[in-house]
């Protein structure tokens, strides 16, 4: 974790890489191939013709509203261990929370730490971070309760074979996370939900440089492979008292793979700093018909996760000659 005083102290960073594929029967699907998160709608039945007329569905609101977990599945590890996925939802839409491991903030049975985030950011974030559990887990529960403006809601989650997931290969297109490194393009890789962790120091107020090495298989959807290849990293805030401040949250990555932005820390104490490797594929008006939302809709949530697909020309774009 990152240590932050008036002097110089210990800072960590976390770096997550995923691919998730939910199975059917829970009537998910795949928002974006994003690398590094799991970006997934909920997909209700509706007949056809039909309008909602309802006057008791609930407003949205800036502040003020709880914020739940969400348990998306589960996937084997290559050592036997199991990794039980979660996320959250934060009901508000744009009051961040900050909840402390505690009694608002834990996970049962102990300990009440298992690594998740203590900030949180407005609405749905998914495939946050990833709890491993022994081989003979079974049956067990493992819940994350959380506590925001009075209101507690516990989320268990379990290995039910109906909620095991493809975190590190999409079986479709057989695209597989972007792998992250610390310390050079020969650090330690991490990929998937797992991520990988380095440690730094920083001073408050004063503009620490962070870097991280990325790279991708540049794999994508048949239907997209006209276009070159796209990835990047976002940072955040995962955990910290104060606030943090990016010179670029979103850097570029260079030709070697590096991308380097700062941070600076308001006040002192321990941080955790969570940087997001993403790759995109397919087309998004594609992928908002086989979800059953429309376009605009699909945008918004994809600007919500700082997920960024540019637009294809059209014979309109084209230069003259």
């Amino acid at each position: 974790m990152l240590q932050v005083t008036w002097d110089l102290r210990h800072l960590t960073l976390v770096a997550y890489s995923g691919n998730v594929q939910l199975l059917a029967r829970r009537m998910l699907r795949t928002l974006c191939a994003v690398s590094g998160t799991l970006t997934l709608v909920m997909i209700l039945p509706r007949v056809a013709g039909a309008q909602d007329t309802r006057t008791d569905a609930p407003l949205p609101h800036a502040i003020g509203q709880s914020v739940s977990a969400s348990f998306e599945g589960w996937y084997p590890n290559p050592d036997g261990t199991r990794s039980l996925v979660f996320g959250y939802f934060n009901r508000n839409y744009e009051e961040n929370l900050d909840l402390p491991v505690g009694e608002d903030n834990m996970f049962e049975p102990g300990p009440a730490d298992r690594g998740q985030p203590t900030h949180f950011f407005p609405r749905r974030q998914t495939g946050v971070f990833a709890v491993v559990v022994p081989a003979d887990f079974g049956d067990q529960r493992l819940t994350w309760s959380l506590t925001a403006h009075g209101e507690t809601i516990e989320i268990p989650g379990h290995l039910e074979p109906g909620w095991e997931i493809t975190a590190l290969h999409e079986v479709t297109s057989g695209n597989t996370p972007p792998v992250l490194r610390f310390g050079g393009p020969d650090g330690g890789p991490g990929q998937g939900p797992l991520g990988v962790r380095s440690d730094l120091t920083a001073v408050v107020s004063a503009p620490t440089p962070i870097t991280v090495w990325a790279s991708d298989d540049g794999v994508r959807k048949a239907r997209a492979t006209a276009r070159p290849a796209r990835f990047g990293v976002v940072w955040s805030k995962y955990r910290g008292a104060g606030t943090v401040t990016f010179d670029n949250a979103a850097p570029r990555i260079d030709e070697s793979g590096m991308a380097v932005t700062t941070a600076t820390f308001s006040e002192p104490g321990e941080y955790v700093l969570r940087v997001l490797a993403w790759d995109d594929s397919g087309n998004q008006a594609a992928a908002a018909k086989a979800l059953g939302i429309n376009r605009n809709t699909l945008k918004r949530k994809m600007d919500e996760m700082n997920l960024q697909c540019k637009k294809r020309k059209t014979k309109g774009d084209r230069p003259a000659g």
